[in-house]
């Protein structure tokens, strides 16, 4: 029995150094555990290799490619890596395919929804076009920047309107001229040529407009002033520009700056709408504005939208009522050296308008040229537009019937004083032989026509309605 207490000491020992192994030797046991804490550190570090390994190999591949493209660049002097502008969406979802200018051989990534973007121009063809941007060739300076005429190699002869760096107006305005007029095509709206953005640059490319802007034929220069006659077309040539913009596309496009600096004149005289910097897509059909931001130039913007900041169709409509009263007096939209009632042409000749003396502030080489029944009409349309709210004024539709109506009325008022069937005023479709009483009751003077009685006045206008309702007249 005394061996006992040893036997039961003995088993206990068994069971303290026997392990997971079934090892009754404890450093045996310690020893066999080795290899697994060793192999958990192995894999481990073999994780992390791969990471490295696959993070160096990534940056290798890019470092390769990034060197690539630079020596493609400097071994094709024709090459050009440009990056689309995000102009119908965003660069997700545009087709990354590449079309090449048939002048440069440019390759520039457009997508194919956005090829009648227009031709993209290496900036060495904008310098050599320009003359390296002599000022001799500066046509005028904007918000943008400067516009230069330039030559093309092929003769044609463009605007280059070069963005200024410091300008308020920046990638926006660029971005959203350039999708504007990419997107729309009127004869009366000034016609894109293309554009580059290059080197930091922001150029747009125009057609040339011989004439320049129509406030140059008003004042402030030397030019020839334009007829009445020659106001009327230019007028309705500027409507029909902006009444497209209303609704010739799917939805209504507000032009924000309408002014006589943005209504340029080519070799003919035909007025085309321009600067659609500022150009703002209208409401939808459930809406009835779109809210945002003012902005326009001073003197043709338009109270309510300055007030409310809730732009529609009116307010470029508004805008043109100033041109018009601008076009028949030929001063600035505003003058701050006049008197103070006289500062804004818009408050001024409204207050003639009212009392039925406009012809009292009109341009003074028109007085006794312009038919008065033209005049009374060309009022009438410059005052519904000139209206304080929006709801109250004219849509542009109306506003080009009505100046429409009054070109006829001076047409008409001309072919009447003229009915040699030679003239270039007579109006195929009005009977002048029938009208001859009314030549009594018209006067010359300085060999120009003025009607002198309300009688001559009611037979113009019932030869305009009788030129309307003929088909063939219109």
């Amino acid at each position: 029995m005394a061996d006992m207490p040893n036997a039961i000491m003995n088993g206990l020992e068994v069971l303290k150094i026997n392990n997971d192994a079934r090892s009754l030797d404890g450093l045996s046991s310690v020893e066999s555990l080795l290899p697994k804490l060793a192999s958990k550190k192995h894999k481990i570090w073999i994780i992390v290799g791969l990471v490295v390994g696959s993070l160096a190999a990534v940056v290798f591949i890019a470092l390769c490619y990034c060197c690539f493209i630079a020596r493609r660049s400097k071994t094709s002097p024709q090459g050009h890596a440009w990056l689309a502008l995000p102009l119908y969406g965003n660069s997700q979802t545009m087709t990354k395919n590449s079309t090449t200018s048939q002048k440069s051989g440019t390759a520039s990534c457009i997508s194919l929804a956005s090829s009648n973007f227009g031709r993209f121009f290496m900036f060495q063809e904008i310098t050599d076009a320009t003359n390296k941007f002599d000022e001799s060739l500066l046509l005028g300076v904007g918000g943008f920047g400067r516009v230069y005429k330039g030559t093309l190699d092929d003769g044609t002869n463009v605007a280059v309107k070069r963005g200024n760096p410091r300008s308020e107006q920046g990638i926006a305005e660029f971005r959203t001229e350039i999708e504007m007029l990419s997107k729309l095509r009127h004869r009366h709206l000034v016609s894109l040529i293309g554009y580059c953005d290059e080197r930091s640059e922001m150029i747009l490319v125009y057609e040339y407009m011989a004439n320049g802007p129509l406030r140059s034929h008003l004042y402030g220069t030397d030019l020839p002033p334009l007829s009445w006659k020659q106001r009327l077309e230019v007028c309705i040539g500027a409507a029909r520009g902006l009444h497209y913009l209303h609704t010739g596309a799917a939805q209504s496009i507000i032009h924000r700056d309408v002014k006589t600096t943005n209504i340029l004149l080519d070799e003919n005289y035909v007025a085309k709408v321009a600067d659609f910097g500022l150009s703002k897509t209208g409401p939808a059909l459930d809406q009835t504005h779109v809210s945002t931001a003012v902005k326009g130039s001073f003197g043709y913007l338009d109270p309510e939208y300055f007030r409310r900041q809730q732009l529609t169709e009116k307010s470029d409509v508004y805008s043109f009522g100033v041109v018009l009263m601008e076009v028949l007096c030929t001063r600035p939209a505003l003058n701050p050296v006049l008197p103070r009632e006289q500062v804004n042409i818009a408050e001024w000749a409204m207050s003639w308008q009212k009392k039925g003396m406009l012809d009292q502030i009109m341009d003074p080489i028109l007085v006794g040229k312009v038919n008065q029944a033209s005049l009374k009409k060309f009022g009438e349309t410059a005052e519904n537009c000139l209206a304080e709210y929006g709801v109250d004024r004219p849509t542009m539709g109306d506003v080009l019937w009505n100046l429409e109506y009054a070109l006829q009325l001076e047409e008409t008022s001309s072919a009447l004083t003229e009915p040699d069937d030679n003239s270039t005023n007579h109006i195929p479709g009005i009977p002048l032989t029938p009208m001859q009483p009314f030549d009594n009751s018209v006067s010359m003077i300085d060999g120009v026509t003025s009607s002198t009685d309300d009688d001559g006045e009611d037979a113009a206008t019932s030869a305009v309605f009788s030129q309307l309702v003929n088909p063939r007249g219109r």
